[in-house]
């Protein structure tokens, strides 16, 4: 009996290196050069229009991710999508900033039980930085299980967690608790090999046994939009190495409706999200990640190969 608990100890150890030396790709089924992406829209939920942009963008393009954001109005339109689409890979964008001039939200746990995280209004801040400065451990975190809680009651099958603003990386204590509910709930959470560089974090106190670290993020800013999204967009899809990468956009129609909610925001606004839009359901897109060989992969596949 006991040659057989050694033999099966030292099997069990030999399984764990082998685990630890595969390569994410290896990890998820591909081969261990293959070039993973997670073409993913943020920002669901703010708007009717940002919904069916998004959707349609994940029916008739390549899009294949997106994260909602729980405390803002159009909720219930993406959750009720969501219900119907319950293959479809939705994460939640977790909030805790309301950054638009005139169109504003507040916490889902409610003003009162979360007074450090809102202005004299009653609205998230507008910064992170005003966020920083007045919001508890305590109340961040009863805050972002209330979001998930309001997801999970409104039938969303949560793939991942994520942070609008990346509000949850300046502080380590807002950090830890962002890593801690991902854990809890046995859903990644979005961290990169060079998350925190510019939070001076290190992300390897970061990362559990299971748990996932994209190798690369990709995402357009003001310069590059300048210049022109679709010839960013096809430069970087031509450059995607080998591993796990992601590419978060920004999926909306150039309308009244958004037009008005990014008002004085030319950047983020709804002129660049109908320009994602665009790319993303192109021709273009497909052929270049069809000659690339590049894999489309989603959240939900990493949650359900490696999480669970």
């Amino acid at each position: 009996m006991k040659n057989i608990l050694t033999g099966l100890c030292f099997l069990f150890v030999c399984n764990n290196v082998l685990l630890a030396q595969q390569t994410i790709q290896e990890k998820l089924g591909y081969p261990k050069d293959a070039k993973l992406l997670i073409i993913h829209g943020d920002d669901l939920g703010v708007s009717h229009s940002e919904n069916e942009a998004t959707e349609e963008a994940m029916e008739k393009g390549s899009v294949r991710s997106a994260s909602i954001m729980v405390p803002t109005p159009w909720l219930s339109e993406i959750a009720a999508y969501a219900r119907t689409h319950p293959t479809a890979d939705f994460g939640l964008h977790l909030t805790l900033t309301s950054e638009w001039s005139y169109y504003k939200w507040g916490p889902v746990a409610g003003k009162s039980v979360v007074p450090g995280l809102v202005n004299q209004h009653g609205y998230f801040y507008s910064s992170v930085d005003s966020l920083d400065k007045t919001a508890t451990v305590a109340e961040v975190e009863t805050e972002l299980r209330a979001q998930i809680e309001k997801a999970k009651g409104l039938g969303i099958d949560v793939t991942h967690l994520d942070s609008h603003m990346g509000a949850l990386f300046n502080k380590k204590e807002f950090r830890d608790v962002y890593i801690k509910l991902g854990r809890e709930y046995k859903i990644p959470v979005f961290i990169d090999k060079e998350f925190g560089l510019a939070f001076g974090m290190d992300s390897a106190t970061y990362s559990g046994a299971n748990e996932v670290k994209v190798d690369r993020v990709f995402t357009i800013n003001p310069g590059d939009y300048i210049k022109g999204s679709a010839a960013y967009y096809t430069k970087t899809l031509h450059t995607i190495p080998p591993g796990l990468n992601l590419f978060i956009i920004h999926v909306a129609y150039n309308d009244k409706e958004m037009q008005s909610i990014t008002v004085d925001h030319p950047d983020w606004g709804a002129a660049w999200r109908q320009a994602d839009h665009d790319f993303f359901t192109t021709d273009v897109c497909r052929k270049i990640l069809r000659d690339e060989h590049i894999q489309v992969v989603t959240w939900r596949e990493i949650r359900d190969k490696l999480y669970r």
